[in-house]
């Protein structure tokens, strides 16, 4: 009997646990049905057990089993209706905590949203402004390409790149302040060797420098033109060559004759920095080889700073000039300093003379006439008190 009461009582601590653990993952109403085929798996246990029973045995303990079991379900429902209000109450409290959670990130979400609308919005602006800006800058690239190659066919000629070298050298003069016709001319014929410098300066003591403008830039062209490493090596040499010749022909001309009244030198611009950097990259010697001939290269830069020492010393020279002008006009002022000093002190003597003679004709001869004329008013005193004795005044009637 013990036993088989023991047997049931696991039996139904096994449902209750089971519900309890139903219960707590679902949260739900307790099911009718599954209660139903634990309790009849249980009275089929219960069944197994009283068979080996007595009747009297089993009577007693079907009803004590029914009764018991009838407890312990309510006693499990009763749990089951705790532990379904306890998940009730945390669900509540985790669906606020899960609705706060929620509003906070719809917040954030929207805040979001804004920033991405208005990144959008200022990405669409920059593109739009970038866009243009390319837009623009293609425009300004294919004029330059325009520009660029019309000028490559413009110097194709021999005249157009005299002209050409002719205009960038005006340019670097107007910004050094040379003025023509003051500080240098133009193409003006020499005298006697008929050469015809495109520059020529003019230097104190009617000494003057030359300067050659035109230079050979069709083997250059073809150089950077060039679609082979050979065909690029040939037009360096023939561009190196091309140079040299001119250096040569120059020196035929007579742009340097000091007995003509030219300085000691002459000056060959390169109208382009690129091809004089050239130059000194592919052929060091050519500007020695060129300075031993009196022939200096120069670059628009270069050009500028050759100019700026040119004006240095005419300016130099100026000073110079007017310094001995404003020396003899310094000697000329002494001298007459000196006279004019001469003649103060002349005047300086006479009127202390005239001052020593007005001082004693006011000082001694004022107070010896004084004297006199004291003496002579005394006199005349006396006698008008002597006449007065004499000849007393009348006495008045009496009325």
């Amino acid at each position: 009997m013990e036993i088989v009461i023991g047997v049931l009582v696991v039996l139904v601590v096994v449902l209750g646990v089971g519900l309890v653990v139903r219960g707590r993952n679902a949260g739900d109403a307790v099911d009718p049905e599954y209660d139903r085929r634990l309790a009849e798996q249980v009275a089929l246990r219960l069944a197994q057990q009283q068979q080996t029973l007595s009747e009297a045995e089993r009577g007693r303990a079907a009803v004590e089993h029914e009764a018991l079991m009838r407890q312990l379900l309510a006693q499990n429902r009763e749990m089951l209706d705790a532990e379904r209000r306890r998940a009730g109450e945390e669900l509540g409290g985790k669906k606020e905590l899960i609705d706060q959670q929620i509003a906070a990130m719809s917040g954030q979400l929207n805040r979001v949203t804004d920033l991405m609308r208005d990144v959008e919005r200022e990405r669409s602006t920059q593109f739009g402004e970038l866009a243009g800006a390319i837009a623009l800058q293609h425009e300004h690239v294919t004029a330059l390409t325009e520009t660029t190659q019309g000028l490559r066919q413009a110097l194709s000629s021999t005249t157009a790149r005299g002209q050409w070298g002719e205009r960038m050298a005006e340019d670097v003069l107007r910004l050094a302040g040379f003025i023509e016709h003051v500080n240098y001319r133009k193409r003006r014929a020499l005298e006697g060797s008929g050469g015809v410098p495109d520059f020529t300066f003019l230097l104190p003591q009617n000494l003057c420098l030359h300067m050659y403008v035109k230079f050979p830039l069709d083997n250059y062209q073809r150089y950077l033109d060039a679609g082979s490493e050979v065909e690029r090596e040939r037009c360096r040499r023939d561009f190196l060559r091309d140079v040299r010749a001119r250096v040569k022909e120059l020196t035929t001309r007579n742009y340097v004759d000091p007995a003509s009244g030219t300085v000691d030198c002459m000056l060959l611009f390169i109208p382009n920095e690129q091809v004089y950097a050239f130059i000194q990259e592919h052929d060091r010697g050519l500007l020695d080889d060129a300075l031993r001939q009196k022939i200096v290269f120069c670059s628009p830069l270069t050009l500028y700073a050759v100019l700026a020492v040119i004006r240095q010393a005419v300016d130099n020279f100026q000073i110079e000039q007017t310094s001995k002008e404003i020396l003899e006009l310094l000697g000329g002022f002494a001298r007459q300093w000196e006279k004019f000093v001469d003649q103060m002190d002349k005047v300086g003597r006479s009127l202390k003379t005239a001052s020593g003679a007005f001082e004693e004709l006011e000082d001694t001869r004022r107070r010896q006439l004084e004297r006199q004329l004291d003496r002579i008013d005394g006199l005349r005193q006396r006698q008008l008190s002597s006449a007065t004795d004499e000849h007393p005044p009348p006495l008045a009637l009496e009325a």
